[in-house]
């Protein structure tokens, strides 16, 4: 399913890892068999695919919810898969999925289906290609939107059923315009917060004074963010027993912007003039540079992997129970209407799928969002973080479709640039100052971006190299200055190890294709499921 090792006990432990999941996904079908005594097979069916589905999501999707802070040293792979799994399950089964659209995102058109066999069979291919467009994704390291898959194969199992017109096609060009904004937004907001950082403290002589006003303000700007983003996007389900307590809150179906800024707003106060004391009280034990102001961010960094976690729970559990729901719906009901509670033993399934995923598979695409683009600390990986929050409350404010695989990859992509752009602007300045450069054989790149970054501004100016040949040239003896060769040189080598340009083709291709692909496998499996008349 995921990919095979190179040695035998690599290969030993991925074969237990396919068998514990296909255990997994037997249970799921004797569950449902048992409790649902009378149904159809095709619902069996359906349940194993559904759970096979909700593996695949916690394998890719999740990881992007704590890859960051596992890239940047605030978590190790255990921690991150453990919060995951917790988080992630809390958000699915506490406010996850009260009701879900059975024509995902209006992708097609549901009156131009008579038969509700035929909608069963379109929600079943749909839900199988996605999840096997998950798993080749996950076994080649791509990231990909686990939305789009799914929006993908209800289009192509639409299209199969009832040709090109039942298509919304409108709605798939916004689709498709979100793979441009989702990156760009999250690159541009995350490049932001970073330079704020960076200019606000990591570049002023004072780093500890700087940090101990700037810091409470962004930790309670991230718990506005946060707070905000929870509310919309997972309090529709909890929202009314919300305000049956708290009698002051208007009484309506699911939070506005309005209502959920004002908490965030009560919170982030709250949290800032917690944060004030901890950063003074920290601050004693701190150096004046950039390594000690960076640990100041682990801990938001945690909370932030948490929090993203839950708000993946209650928003994405959907695409994997979502078509599921419905065709449990359709085959108990035998009516086929646009929005389907999901009950309750759909989003166990879900949620359990999810952490099992992750579990097993999980941890290679957490390298992947975590250490494969650009190289995270904590100071980026909580730009990203930010970033992720601040771009989809954009998005739900201006009604713009989005995807936060997108958007998480696109901001760790952005912060990535941000960092080749400050250092070619460096060595631009040494280049046009033709300040000399020491050589020094025995130090190579990665060691020396590293101590580059650590040091201030005057000695970032004076321990400016140039790299030739892969080494980089450093406090020797002869001395030579920077070449126009060698400036040019120097720039491109920073750029390919800063931001890696073939994980970040990679992954792009793989968002390109996912819609099309998906499709088309749908389109497939509906005919096949069609031919074989399962119902």
């Amino acid at each position: 399913m995921w990919g095979l090792g190179k040695t035998m006990k690599t290969q030993v432990q991925y074969f237990a890892k396919i068998l514990f999941s296909l255990s997994f996904v037997a249970m799921v079908m004797y569950a449902v068999n048992a409790t649902h005594i009378g149904s159809p097979t095709i619902l069996i069916f359906a349940a194993a695919v559904g759970a096979y589905m909700a593996l695949n999501i916690g394998a890719n999707d999740v990881a992007n919810n704590v890859g960051t802070a596992y890239g940047a040293g605030a978590l190790t792979m255990a921690g991150a898969i453990v919060i995951a799994i917790i988080f992630t399950s809390a958000g699915a089964l506490i406010a996850g999925g009260g009701v879900v659209e059975t024509i995902k995102k209006g992708i097609i058109d549901p009156s131009k289906i008579e038969d509700v066999k035929v909608f069963v069979w379109i929600m079943l291919a749909a839900l199988l290609s996605a999840a096997i467009w998950l798993n080749i994704s996950t076994a080649m390291g791509a990231p990909v939107s686990t939305t789009h898959s799914i929006v993908g194969g209800v289009m192509g199992a639409g299209i199969a059923a009832g040709g090109w017109d039942i298509v919304e096609w409108s709605q798939m060009a916004r689709i498709a315009a979100s793979w441009i904004i989702s990156p760009v937004l999250g690159g541009v907001i995350a490049a932001g917060f970073l330079l704020f950082i960076k200019t606000k403290m990591v570049f002023q002589d004072d780093m500890i004074g700087s940090a101990k006003k700037n810091v409470p303000i962004l930790v309670a700007l991230m718990s506005l963010a946060f707070v905000t983003f929870i509310t919309l996007v997972g309090f529709g389900k909890i929202w009314t027993p919300i305000c049956s307590v708290l009698t002051f809150s208007p009484d309506t179906q699911k939070p506005s912007f309005l209502i959920a800024l004002s908490f965030a707003a009560i919170v982030s106060a709250i949290v800032y003039f917690l944060m004030v004391p901890y950063v003074a009280k920290r601050a004693l034990t701190l150096n004046n540079n950039r390594a000690d102001i960076n640990s100041l961010f682990k801990v938001p960094l945690i909370f932030a992997a948490a929090l993203l976690s839950f708000a993946h729970g209650t928003n994405d559990v959907a695409n994997a129970v979502g078509p599921l729901a419905a065709i449990n719906e359709v085959l108990t009901a035998t009516t086929l209407e646009n929005r389907v509670a999901i009950p309750l033993w759909v989003m166990i399934i879900g949620a359990l799928g999810l952490s099992v995923g992750l579990a097993l598979f999980g941890p290679r695409l957490i390298k992947t969002v975590g250490n494969e683009i650009t190289e995270l600390d904590s100071m980026r990986a909580f730009s990203v973080g930010m970033a992720a929050a601040v771009t989809v409350i954009l998005a739900s404010v201006l009604g713009l479709p989005v995807s936060s695989t997108h958007i998480a990859v696109g901001a760790i992509f952005g912060v990535g640039l941000l960092r080749e752009w400050l250092i070619a602007r460096k060595i631009e300045e040494s280049h046009t100052s033709r300040l000399a450069i020491y050589k020094n054989e025995d130090e190579d790149v990665l060691d020396f971006i590293a101590r580059f970054e650590e040091s201030s501004l005057i000695d970032q100016e004076r321990i400016l190299c140039s790299i030739k040949r892969g080494k980089c040239i450093l406090h020797g003896e002869d001395a030579h200055e920077l070449t126009q060769e060698e400036h040019q040189h120097l720039k491109k080598l920073f750029r390919r190890i800063l931001v890696k340009r073939n994980a970040v083709k990679k992954i792009f291709t793989a968002w390109i294709i996912t819609v099309p692909i998906s499709a088309a496998l749908s389109a497939f499996f509906f005919f096949a499921i069609r031919g074989f008349l399962i119902v």
